[in-house]
């Protein structure tokens, strides 16, 4: 208690955290760019539902145009927004934070670097969040639409510091994230975060490109060939770069590394039929494709693929999926399972 919090881009992930903090009486600041967004918070609040839901918590929120008028500098912030915003946030936020605070990256793909590089690394933390399903598809009303980590055994936060020393700072935020769900300080940031983008590249892409939900794509044998080759080919670059790579989605990454065997693919396949989640839940790039917002995916698959070049590991599959998505992003492309042959026929070539 008594730590000023920033939270730079209060998407889904960010409202959500900053809600429950909130809720326990921490003192929270939201910074957004959606303005129905902001002033919604301001006169009603965030309304939580779904799997920890319903409450209501009253919230400080500010348009990013009024960050000029905070007179107190936080002690430290989250930065949420979307990855390829990540740069510009850094150095804007950055003026509104101690001398001595930190930041920490809450955030898929691989932000910890470029938000290093713009504070220090030793002012920077990483969080990855695990395995959670947050949508916001109306202003100040997040939905969590899976089960709570904790009640699986499952830990869904993991902090760390980038030279991998486990520190107070680590663990007090930490500390403050169990209040939501299952949290821990880690001394494997990068091992992290490298399980936590494999288990996004097999999923985000598909879902986007596709239009499917996590059950569709658990039902179809073809969906679930794809996406067992993304998680091989990033888990296989992750263990080629020398990380070491924590189990993604509970399975070994040197189990997905081995996909290209007939009986590790069907124990394989077998998983993934039987993990399509209690809704058909669509992916975060999948909700950026329905709000006509850009993806993530070549800071997503796109850094797979660009990894795999350098440690000498083909992606054809992320390959595919990223040429699909890029042509969703320009518009040359619209959404549609059309798509699932469409990446077949690539890596097949």
């Amino acid at each position: 208690m008594g730590d000023k919090i920033g939270i730079m881009g209060a998407g889904a992930l960010g409202s959500y955290v900053g809600a429950f903090l909130s809720r326990i009486g921490e003192d929270v600041t939201f910074i957004d760019m959606w303005p129905e967004h902001v002033e919604k918070m301001r006169t009603s609040g965030l309304d939580i539902t779904g799997s920890q839901g319903p409450f209501n918590v009253p919230v400080k929120a500010i348009h990013l145009t009024e960050a000029q008028n905070i007179s107190v500098p936080f002690d430290w912030v989250f930065i949420s927004v979307k990855s390829y915003d990540t740069e510009w946030a850094t150095h804007f936020i950055k003026r509104y934070v101690r001398d001595d605070g930190f930041f920490v990256s809450l955030q898929n793909c691989w932000n910890d670097v470029p938000i290093g590089e713009i504070v220090g690394p030793q002012r920077q933390l990483g969080c990855i969040a695990s395995h959670i399903e947050v949508a916001l598809w109306e202003p100040a009303l997040v939905t969590r639409g899976g089960a709570v980590g904790r009640d699986s055994g499952h830990t869904v936060f993991r902090v760390g510091e980038q030279d991998g020393r486990i520190t107070p700072r680590a663990e007090m935020v930490a500390g403050l994230l169990d209040n939501i769900d299952a949290a821990y300080a880690s001394d494997n940031l990068w091992g992290e975060r490298w399980a936590k983008l494999s288990q996004n590249s097999m999923g985000n892409g598909i879902s986007a490109s596709t239009g499917l939900g996590s059950q569709q794509m658990a039902e179809d044998p073809r969906l679930r060939q794809i996406r067992i080759h993304l998680a091989k080919e990033a888990a296989s670059v992750g263990l080629a770069m020398g990380l070491k790579v924590v189990p993604i989605q509970g399975v070994p990454a040197e189990t997905w590394a081995d996909a290209d065997k007939g009986d590790v693919f069907e124990e394989l396949d077998g998983f993934m039929s039987a993990h399509g989640g209690r809704v058909n839940w669509l992916a975060s790039m999948a909700q950026d494709v329905y709000k006509g917002r850009r993806s993530e995916i070549n800071m997503m698959n796109g850094l797979v693929a660009a990894k795999g070049r350098e440690v000498a590991i083909p992606t054809p599959y992320n390959d595919a999926v990223i040429e699909v998505m890029n042509g969703i992003d320009d518009k040359t492309l619209e959404q549609s399972e059309d798509h699932v042959e469409r990446v077949l026929k690539a890596v097949a070539r």
